[in-house]
């Protein structure tokens, strides 16, 4: 039984009986072929996108490559050039001398000689070097002077005072006719001699009238006359220049009417424009007989003001707005009607627009449940709109230096108590103890 064989075909069938069944791939990776016959055997390539992308980018490099080699062979071919006129150039500073003085062209003689002046006040009759481009010299440019002969040596093509693009705004002021408490008369005196004109003259040449070219606000200090300056600037789309009055005066002969000049060209350059003089009476007060060298270059600058009032066209869209607080002090020929032809007074606000100008400055305060402005406003103090200001800034540190997140009434009490006192003494109202 032990010893018992099967034959082969049984061993056969035996054998094809258990074998087991061949696994398939489906849902399996390949696995990778590993040894050196896989190191040595190179991987399929077939041309796709990245190729493509790679073959530009290479591209793009050599382009590069190229420019950079033309850039150095064009540096080295032009250095000599470059070289020679570096010497030129020298030898033309050397020619013109350093440092230069500044004049003013008065009067073309012939085209080789003319008279200009300096900023000490004399007169020189010099030479024109024949390196001055001729073309640019007109009357009253500045020009460059040698420092020991005086020649003129070059002209300034940029004339415009540094001190005009100062006083440009590149942006509108942000105060509106909203932010003015009160003032509705004001308000619409001022739109009709600036505003309107501005945005739609044709009103004025239908009814056969031209419209006016200056206003004057006078008032006590405070009042809101540059405030609403400021309002008509940001309702216009006008350039605004903004100057004081004490700004065109300057201690060199002839600067201060060379600024109100200059003032006048770069408005009708912008225009439409709006040129607010603050503080007129620094140059406008009434003229009298002076051996002061100061008061007489304040009233060549007050002259050159009263010509430029009446050269200027009131088609060219300039308007001409003046602030001041002492208007008796004027001279007469400054605001006469065909100069400035609206005087708008701002008086002292009343009971309702003080309530008004609380209310507009109150609106975004956290205000306690007590806070009464009525008993504020009973007591007949000659608070002004900036005093009102004043007023609820103040109330507001007080609430502030008690840790507290809300204004009481007693803050708004204290805050007036401290404004009126330093009012009367004469301490400035933005200094806060």
């Amino acid at each position: 039984m032990g010893n018992f064989q099967f034959g082969p075909e049984e061993q056969e069938k035996e054998k094809k009986k258990y074998e087991p069944v061949v696994p398939t791939r489906f849902g399996k990776k390949k696995n990778r072929q590993k040894g050196p016959e896989a190191a040595v055997k190179l991987p399929k390539v077939t041309p796709f996108s990245k190729c493509r992308l790679r073959l530009l980018r290479l591209e793009r490099i050599k382009d590069y490559l190229l420019m950079e080699e033309e850039y150095i062979l064009n540096q080295e071919r032009l250095k000599p050039q470059y070289n020679k006129l570096e010497e030129e150039i020298s030898k033309l500073d050397h020619l013109r001398g350093s440092p230069m003085l500044v004049g003013t062209l008065q009067e073309i003689i012939d085209d080789d000689h003319v008279i200009v002046s300096s900023s000490f006040g004399n007169e020189h009759y010099v030479s024109v070097l024949s390196i001055v481009d001729k073309e640019k010299m007109e009357l009253g440019c500045s020009v460059l002077l040698h420092n020991r002969v005086h020649a003129v040596v070059g002209v300034l093509v940029d004339d415009s005072d540094t001190l005009i693009k100062i006083m440009k705004l590149e942006r509108a002021p942000q105060e509106t006719y909203a932010d003015i408490g009160g003032l509705e008369s004001q308000i619409q005196e001022i739109k009709e001699a600036v505003e309107l004109p501005l945005t739609n003259p044709e009103y004025y040449e239908e009814m056969g009238i031209k419209p006016p070219k200056g206003v004057i606000l006078y008032g006590p200090p405070g009042t809101g006359k540059t405030l609403l300056a400021k309002a008509v600037a940001n309702q216009t789309s006008a350039t605004f220049l903004r100057i004081t009055g004490s700004q065109l005066i300057h201690k060199n002969l002839g600067e201060g009417p060379r600024v109100v000049r200059e003032l006048f060209r770069v408005a009708e350059e912008y225009a439409p424009a709006i040129i607010f003089i603050d503080e007129i009476d620094a140059v406008g007060t009434k003229r009298y007989d002076s051996i002061s060298g100061g008061e007489r270059e304040i009233q060549r600058t007050m002259l050159e003001l009263l010509s430029q009032l009446d050269g200027f066209d009131y088609k060219l869209g300039v308007k001409v707005l003046m602030a001041t607080n002492r208007i008796e002090t004027l001279d007469p020929a400054l605001i006469r009607p065909g100069r400035i032809d609206r005087k708008i007074e701002f008086p002292i606000p009343d009971h309702k627009t003080k309530k008004r100008i609380f209310n507009i400055h109150t609106s975004r305060m956290n205000l306690a449940d007590d806070v009464d402005f009525v008993q504020l406003l009973m007591a007949r103090d000659d608070l002004t709109g900036a005093d009102i200001k004043a007023i609820c800034t103040e109330a507001g540190l007080l609430a502030l230096r008690e840790r507290r997140m809300k204004v009481l009434n007693q803050d708004f009490k204290d805050s007036k108590d401290v404004i009126i006192y330093r009012k009367k003494i004469g301490i400035p109202q933005a200094l806060y103890l």
